[in-house]
């Protein structure tokens, strides 16, 4: 009886944990808003600028994600594609878009040296002395930008203390059910944390591969992309180190998509663990902390244990609430995914499997990444 008591005092606890943490993510959500509603429009700050999309195969909707980085209303930008295969799919895509749009500087790299264990890193590192700007911005080759994006992430720079400006995304879902969760995790779940931990911290201290708008200068003064050449989170280490050396990192006015694949069940599953377990290896601390944050599978838990006691009942519905306000808040009013409305129903179970997955990313340090096998050690890859 008294192991029975423990248990309910535990559940219960962490439940009041989870809805406090869904509660700061809204109002941390309602205050980058204000931020953003305060700030107007981006400061007409326009400096040429160097976009490298390091690529390797295909991914969903790829081709319009290339052309609407060709469609940008800003001044001057060059696009710098690099592969490290020369038979890769991706190169025919590429020249469809140089056809398509020859007055954009639109030019083709084969990286042919493999420099490290991240492989789209050693191509960012072959990419780099093409590029003629003093600004240069990396996302990933399923992202898709508005027309503004350039002038919305270039703003930021107006202010000599930013080294980096990344970017919050959305994911567009396949109609299947393990994409619809990668989605909805994304746009509920992940994006809430970023702006959590920006509350949290004072500021970002990391970056999302969505977008890495660099200041040449805090780029150099980290060692190049060289000193990320063997990270599977290339991108939160970029933004760490970049803060580390005394420069802001900057959230842009502006939300990108990305395009889920259509992941099977088990898929997904894959893709979270992996996704897990880099993001031990990565902020060990803060996701040992994330234990703290899953409100509703904690009131689940009480609601059983307490065998439907009202107390139970009552805090189920609280953590049901504030979960569901935090999906509303940052989904749809920050990230403007009207998607999140039409899943709401998943949120449920979409949550039980962040908690399986944080199980899981403990139990081994093994990824599976681009089809080869490698072992997380001291936030690096090395190839098992």
């Amino acid at each position: 009886m008294h192991i029975l008591n423990a248990l309910q005092v535990v559940f219960g606890t962490g439940a009041l944990c989870g809805i406090g943490f869904y509660l700061l993510c809204a109002c941390s959500a309602l205050a980058y808003l204000r931020a953003r509603s305060a700030a107007g429009g981006s400061p007409p700050y326009t400096p040429p600028v160097s976009i490298l999309k390091p690529l390797r195969g295909t991914d969903p909707e790829m081709y319009e994600s290339f052309r609407s980085h060709c469609r940008q209303d800003y001044p001057e930008f060059e696009i710098i594609f690099g592969v490290s295969d020369r038979n890769d799919p991706a190169v025919s895509l590429v020249e469809a878009l140089q056809r398509e749009f020859p007055a954009c500087a639109i030019r083709l790299l084969v990286c042919s040296e493999i420099l490290g264990s991240n492989v789209k890193v050693s191509n960012l590192v072959q990419m780099l002395p093409l590029a003629r700007h003093p600004f240069v911005l990396v996302n990933d080759s399923d992202i898709r930008v508005p027309p503004d994006y350039l002038a919305r992430v270039m703003g930021k720079f107006s202010d000599p203390r930013v080294g980096l400006v990344t970017a919050l995304y959305r994911g567009q879902a396949a109609p299947t059910l393990g994409s619809r969760l990668e989605a909805l995790g994304i746009s509920a779940e992940f994006m809430a944390g970023v702006l959590a931990a920006r509350t949290i911290e004072s500021g970002l201290h990391f970056a999302l591969g969505s977008t890495l708008a660099l200041r040449r200068e805090a780029l150099h003064a980290i060692g190049g992309f060289e000193s990320v050449l063997d990270y599977l989170a290339d991108d939160f280490e970029l933004g760490a180190r970049v803060a580390a050396a005394g420069y802001k990192v900057e959230l842009a006015p502006t939300v990108v998509e990305t395009f889920v694949p259509a992941y099977s069940f088990r898929d997904f599953l894959a893709h979270q663990l992996r996704w897990g377990r880099s993001t031990r290896n990565s902020r060990s601390w803060g996701y040992f902390g994330l234990l703290l944050t899953f409100g509703l599978p904690w009131a689940l838990l009480a609601t059983l244990f307490s065998r439907g006691a009202r107390w139970a009942w009552a805090l189920l519905a609280a953590a049901l609430l504030s979960r569901m306000l935090m999906a509303l808040v940052v989904g749809v009013r920050v990230i403007g995914d009207r998607l999140v409305l039409r899943h709401f129903w998943l949120l449920p179970l979409r949550d039980l499997v962040a908690v399986v997955v944080w199980v899981g990313s403990y139990t081994g340090r093994t990824v599976f990444w681009r089809g080869q096998r490698f072992i997380l050690k001291d936030k690096k890859l090395r190839p098992a």
